[in-house]
């Protein structure tokens, strides 16, 4: 990477090795909370991302790991951080200004090194970087094996160096650092006091993010024991926070900017404070923070999905009971319709035909019609003539128009398709143990930090 060593000392870093490989690995129980909360909202065709679909509800997508983007210029020791954090020399650092791209540092099952493409595999939410040309060519993730600290929950993007003048990048940095900044839990801005701490390109990209970020920005003052005599580092300190504050966006009163700088057992002695745990100790909360918004956000999604398809399917309900209601009118008035124009044709035999023709021409059925019929047959012959035209055109029209009115009440109202409805209900009865899932994934998160009794309280 373009960073140096946090204390630029040549080859005197030391730096463990992994402390533990994946034949070691064995799931914390944040990690697996993470992890099943993730599960529940990518089980197929049930999820919540899969509900939120049939629903029409956004729904964002909890990550297994925190990410933690550090911006800095050249020489800023970002690279170095993160190999001290993971306790393995993983990224390149130095003097030299080494590559120009972004660098996904993720613990893993084992050693292993992918470029741009692979990187958006593993990565979907960072997809819309393909968007800034030449940005994915520069796009490579390290996955180490390494379990030092809360590595296993955290994902590093160590970002290009920024210097001023003719520098060129390939891609437009300063948006896509902006970007990134939007998509990052925590932002760890590292200014160093060798000269390039008042770096213009790196106070911009700043400025711009925190309008927005500034929740989840730290500044620190990196290589704070190369910065010399107590009275050098307060002076630095002093020319970064005058900097800042000629700003409008970083013009702030409170301004905490930590020292930091590696532990080294080779290094001279400093009476320069080493505030480098409180980096750790930001990481970690953020880590407990997450958890406990990815289980709220959990409960307030799985209350909403809940209160979504209960309305949607007794909305079907109301739907399917309204056909069935129409359905059976249009049944009885197609009958009616039908009915009518038999009633007057069986009434016009009988009443011009004899039951013994009627037992010839119809056969066995016939004196159970005769008898039926005879009462309108005798209506009918008590009807004039002159009548009788116009009361057969009557009934027919009468019949023509139920039929009419029948095929009107065909108009159906529109109900969810079976297998739509069968996910639906299905999904119904995972968000309830979801909601259940949430619950003991709560209690066994409260119980690393209280006991029992204070648990039961």
């Amino acid at each position: 990477m373009s960073d140096s060593n946090l204390r630029h000392r040549g080859s005197s870093q030391h730096v463990r090795a992994p402390t533990n490989t994946i034949d070691q690995h064995v799931l914390s129980l944040n990690e697996k909370i993470l992890n099943e909360v993730f599960n529940i909202y990518m089980e197929k065709d049930v999820g919540l991302c899969e509900l939120a679909k049939m629903v029409d509800v956004d729904v964002r997508v909890p990550r297994k790991k925190i990410t933690v983007l550090l911006l800095g210029n050249h020489s800023a020791g970002k690279s170095s951080f993160i190999n001290w954090y993971i306790e393995e020399t993983i990224l390149k650092t130095g003097v030299a200004i080494e590559t120009q791209g972004y660098f996904f540092v993720v613990s893993g099952k084992k050693r292993d090194t992918l470029k741009g493409k692979a990187t958006l595999e593993l990565y979907p939410h960072l997809r819309p970087l393909q968007n800034f040309p030449g940005c994915i060519d520069y796009l490579t993730t390290e996955i180490s094996t390494s379990r030092a600290r809360k590595f296993n929950l955290v994902t590093f993007i160590d970002t290009p160096g920024l210097v001023d003048g003719d520098m060129h990048y390939p891609y437009d940095v300063n948006e896509t650092l902006l970007w990134l900044g939007d998509i990052a839990d925590l932002v760890f801005v590292f200014f160093d006091p060798m000269g390039q701490a008042l770096c213009k390109r790196t106070l911009n990209v700043v400025e711009k993010m925190w309008a927005n970020q500034s929740d989840k920005m730290r500044l620190f003052l990196a290589k704070a024991d190369e910065a010399g005599s107590e009275t050098d580092r307060q002076r630095v300190l002093m020319q970064i926070v005058q900097e800042l504050c000629k700003r409008p966006g970083l013009n702030r009163t409170g301004f905490d900017m930590p020292t930091i700088y590696l532990p080294d057992g080779t290094s001279k002695a400093t009476k320069c404070a080493n505030q480098i745990e409180e980096v750790c100790a930001i990481v970690e909360k953020t880590i407990e923070q997450t958890i406990q918004n990815s289980l709220n956000n959990l409960d307030k999604d799985a209350l909403l999905f809940k209160q979504k398809l209960e309305a949607r399917l007794n909305a079907d309900n109301e739907a399917r009971s309204r056909n069935f209601s129409r359905r059976v009118q249009s049944w009885c008035y197609s009958g009616l319709g039908i009915i009518l124009p038999i009633l007057l044709l069986l009434s016009l035999i009988v009443a011009n035909a004899t039951r013994e023709a009627m037992r010839i021409h119809i056969g066995p059925g016939a004196d159970i019609i005769y008898t039926i019929m005879k009462p309108l047959a005798g209506l009918w012959l008590m009807i004039p003539e002159g009548y009788h035209l116009q009361i057969v055109t009557a009934i027919v029209v009468v019949s023509g128009c139920l039929l009419i009115i029948s095929r009107l009440f065909c108009a159906h109202e529109y109900v969810l398709p079976k297998r739509e409805l069968k996910i639906m209900k299905r999904g119904l009865e995972f968000v309830d143990n979801a909601a259940e899932r949430k619950k003991v994934m709560y209690a066994d998160y409260l119980r690393q930090s209280l006991t029992d009794a204070d648990f039961c309280e």
